[in-house]
């Protein structure tokens, strides 16, 4: 009879457990646009922020850039269900041909869906 019980119990934690939505982050935007700027004034930042909406902790794994001229730094604790977090995206174009430009920043998570693509994008003039 023990037995029965200790197995119906952990059935149902299982069951409880595996009931739970996982972690996702909801971006507030997925696109920044920094529009034109001035070489001389070539380092630019921004930050994405977003919301765990899943029901257990997100985790960040990495992020990473499509080119060198972009540097990503992200949250490195889990998130909470409900809590934000954010990645702040740093472009430096000295040294690059001026004109327009277009970065892709890939995250990859512990949550659904596991990669989100971030993009900046922006014009610098002489």
């Amino acid at each position: 009879m023990k037995r029965i019980l200790f197995t119906m119990s952990l059935l149902a934690v299982c069951l409880l457990v595996s009931a739970q939505k996982p972690a996702e982050a909801k971006f507030e935007k997925v696109t920044h646009s920094f529009g034109k700027f001035s070489s001389k004034n070539a380092k630019q930042e921004c930050v994405f922020t977003f919301t765990n909406v899943g029901e257990k902790p997100l985790v960040i794994n990495q992020a990473v850039a499509s080119c060198g001229c972009t540097v990503p730094k992200y949250t490195k604790t889990p998130i909470a269900p409900g809590q934000k977090g954010e990645i702040k995206v740093a472009y430096n174009g000295a040294g690059r041909v001026p004109g327009y430009f277009k970065k892709t920043i890939t995250i990859q998570t512990n949550g659904k869906p596991e990669m989100t693509r971030l993009y900046i994008e922006g014009e610098m003039t002489d």
